[in-house]
């Protein structure tokens, strides 16, 4: 094992209890500290994987997290080094405070008060949203939403933040404000997304799916300039 390797999927296959083949025979190695985009079109697998990561789902295959084998007796520990932010933040948002829904994760990680306390204010610190500790999280707007979701992963200082279309639903503002957050941010960053604009811009290696399967892996540079290769699988050239 390489020693800065934070992912290693070999020949991962996952079907759904339908029969639906959702991937097939993925091989990505990815290091610490690699910024990654995963795009393609709908139904290509890439929110499947993204659900592996932290092992939500689990198919066939070698799953490695930090030299860790992905299996149910690891989970407690994959889960504190990968941090899972979905498309929509009322998914992750249920508490009645901004501070409570941030502190969900270091209190099930069993910290002391005045650690997740700590916790909480740092990772609030790293989205710019500290004063925001006391809101209502129902009442913000979708921008806000997402920088609180992204804390409430940060609190539990994960090595990986895996993201699922991090600029749906923003205004322009917002998205430029997520895109400047998330070049911040020293985590291994892998975000599912069509936001090709935001790709090119934070994303230095593009990952391209279609029918479960890596079409393409290499320098975000070199294939969103290549435009057959994008209309093929489902994507509209910048």
């Amino acid at each position: 094992m390489i020693v800065d390797e934070a992912v290693l999927f070999e020949n991962l296959n996952f079907s759904y209890p339908d029969g639906h083949i959702a991937l097939r025979n993925v091989n990505l190695r990815i290091r610490d500290g690699e910024k990654v985009a995963l795009v393609g079109p709908n139904g290509a697998g890439k929110s499947t994987l993204l659900l592996h990561f932290n092992g939500i789902l689990m198919g066939d295959g070698r799953m490695r997290i930090y030299g860790n084998d992905l299996k149910n007796g690891n989970l407690r520990k994959i889960r504190s080094l990968v941090g899972l932010v979905f498309q929509n933040p009322d998914d992750q948002l249920f508490s009645p405070t901004v501070f409570e829904d941030v502190a969900f994760g270091p209190i099930y990680q069993g910290l002391s008060e005045d650690e997740v306390k700590k916790q909480v204010e740092q990772a609030l610190e790293s989205v710019h949203m500290k004063d925001y500790a006391q809101r209502v999280s129902y009442h913000l707007s979708i921008g806000e939403k997402k920088r609180i979701s992204i804390a409430t992963v940060l609190s539990m200082n994960p090595k990986i933040l895996v993201l699922d279309e991090p600029s749906a639903g923003l205004d322009p503002r917002s998205r430029r404000s997520l895109i400047h957050l998330l070049s911040e941010l020293p985590q291994t960053l892998i975000a599912a997304t069509h936001d090709l604009a935001l790709v090119r811009e934070l994303l230095p290696r593009t990952i391209i799916m279609n029918g479960g399967k890596i079409i393409a892996d290499g320098r975000t540079s070199d294939l969103l300039q290549n435009t057959t290769l994008l209309l093929e699988n489902g994507l509209e050239p910048l």
